[in-house]
């Protein structure tokens, strides 16, 4: 596959031209291997399921699909929980259910394949709350935002070719994806939901540990574009810190296997110090740039 070309990564957690049984099944069944459950993945009107969890950017191969980071039976949240609350054992909402006599002390995972995610208010929705059950009694909980990126554009054309790809058609051949990424949520729409989560849990007498971010690492590079790169870091969580967890895909593997997800980076930081970098950060425009950029539009001085 050319660096250069746009193209799709991940299908159904297989390379694309994996024509391999394990990749194949998928694709007829349209599964989620990361959840054992339908792929979310679908078009508009709901006649095609996708499944694509990955594809190229600029900066390297990144995940649109935030199931692709509950890889090896969410994992991604065993470390929060490790992280927050050490070794009381982590069990998902089904997991709970099934073992409920053997643990009186665990963490449950609460969110959209794990029970139901907690709402809050008339439209806030924490992805994943990570509750500390002792004695039949809620003693302190987490919260975890996990978060890929959009795309815009299609791949259509790309992801039917490799529908329909055969043994022996170069992989070359096939046409561009024409996605793009939406780099611009970062700041419109994802920064302010991280702050305004924080700043619910960290009203609760019951959270300890603050909000956990779990994201890729090219997207989070996307974050520090905003807050800039030099965020002091603090070691221990508290009720108003946020801890970031960052992933990035290993390296490519042989048809039949899954790549596997790699920790890049852990960071810590408080919420303030994160909301004050949003609204006045280092990277903001100067009031002169906004100037220019209206007598540049209107061709005076």
């Amino acid at each position: 596959m050319s660096k250069n070309k746009k193209d799709l990564v991940e299908v159904f957690g297989y390379s694309p031209d994996d024509l391999t049984k394990e990749a194949r099944t998928l694709w007829q069944m349209g599964g989620c291997p990361f959840v054992n459950k339908g792929c979310v993945k679908i078009n508009h009107d709901h006649t095609i399921i996708y499944g694509t969890c990955s594809v190229t950017s600029p900066y390297g191969d990144i995940i649109i699909c935030p199931n692709r980071l509950y890889a090896n039976k969410y994992e991604t949240l065993a470390k929060v929980s490790q992280d927050a609350f050490g070794d009381i054992p982590f069990l998902t909402y089904d997991q709970f259910i099934e073992k409920r006599a053997l643990y009186d002390d665990c963490i449950v995972a609460l969110g959209k394949n794990s029970g139901k995610e907690v709402q809050v208010g008339r439209s806030l929705s924490m992805d994943w709350v990570l509750a500390h059950i002792s004695g039949a009694e809620l003693k302190e909980y987490t919260g975890i935002e996990i978060q890929s990126i959009d795309i815009t554009g299609n791949y259509r054309d790309a992801w039917h070719a490799y529908k329909n790809l055969t043994p022996g058609v170069s992989r070359a051949s096939l046409p561009t994806s024409q996605h793009g990424l939406n780099w611009a949520n970062v700041h419109k729409r994802l920064i302010p939901q991280l702050i305004r989560k924080g700043v619910v849990y960290s009203r609760s007498n019951l959270v300890k540990k603050g909000l956990y971010f779990v994201l890729p690492d090219i997207v989070y590079k996307k974050f520090e574009d905003v807050v800039g790169a030099d965020i002091p870091l603090v070691d221990s969580p508290t009720h108003e810190t946020i801890t970031v967890y960052t992933y990035e895909l290993g390296e490519e593997v042989p048809h039949g296997q899954q790549r596997e997800l790699q920790e890049v980076r852990k960071l810590r930081f408080t919420l303030d110090e994160f909301s004050n970098r949003f609204i006045s950060g280092p990277n903001l425009p100067q009031g002169e740039e906004l100037d220019n950029a209206i007598r540049n539009i209107l061709g005076v001085k």
